[in-house]
Formats: structure tokens, sequence, C-alpha cells
């Protein structure tokens, strides 16, 4: 199975974060920003460089045993790294929850902001 995960501008973050500190339907809620346009997994982000680039990237699978057995050797700050990639991509454990009532999405709330899509956030490394 494979797992998506939301791809965020940080000005994009700054502009949630300002616009929810007064809003009084934030009051006590942990805001998630979830931009349903850029909600990809791995294969679907490597896609959209390719086709940018007008690249094709060599693939291949790492089983997760594989990919985490290296880390006993890295420094801490990288294994917290590779750590997250690990839960986002292989376990989906950071994207596939629901809000509940403690929580609002941002896109929904401010529907006007015209956050940055992930096609044009690569645009700049072209």
């Amino acid at each position: 199975m494979l797992y998506a995960a939301f791809f965020v501008d940080e000005d994009d973050v700054g502009t949630y974060t300002i616009k929810s500190i007064d809003d009084p339907r934030t009051l006590n809620k942990t805001i998630y920003i979830r931009p349903q346009d850029n909600c990809l997994t791995h294969n679907e982000l490597i896609a959209m460089w390719e086709k940018l680039s007008g690249k094709s990237l060599t693939k291949f699978h790492i089983p997760a045993e594989e990919f985490l057995a290296p880390m006993k050797d890295m420094q801490f700050a990288f294994q917290v790294g590779i750590t997250h990639f690990y839960h986002i991509f292989y376990e989906g454990c950071l994207t596939n929850f629901d809000i509940g009532d403690n929580g609002a999405e941002a896109t929904i709330l401010y529907p006007e902001v015209q956050y940055t899509r992930i096609d044009e956030f690569l645009k700049r490394y072209l």
C-alpha cells in the first residue's frame, strides 16, 4: 500500500498561522494544514518531477527493513529524519487520521488563501 503526505510551503504555513490567531473558530483547537491538491504519494511526487523536468529517474523499491537497517550507525538527527520519512511513506501514520472535534483544517477555514501547489513549488528548482 502506498501512503500519501501533504506537502505545504513554509510561507503558506505562516499565512495560515497568522489567519488563525484571532479566529474564534480556532480557539483551543489544533490547526492542520492539509491542502488536498498537495496530497501525494512518493511515486506521484516523483512522477510530477519527471514531467516538469522532462527527465526520467531510475526507481527501485527498498523494503522497510532494508531502509531502516543503516540507521543504527547514523547520528541522532539523521535517525529522526529517516524515521519521519519511514512513518509517512511506509506506514502513513502521520497523515491518515481524522481531525476530529478538537482540530480544524486550515484550507477549509480559509478557502480564500491561494496556497502554493506542489507543481509550482517544484518549478522553483528547474
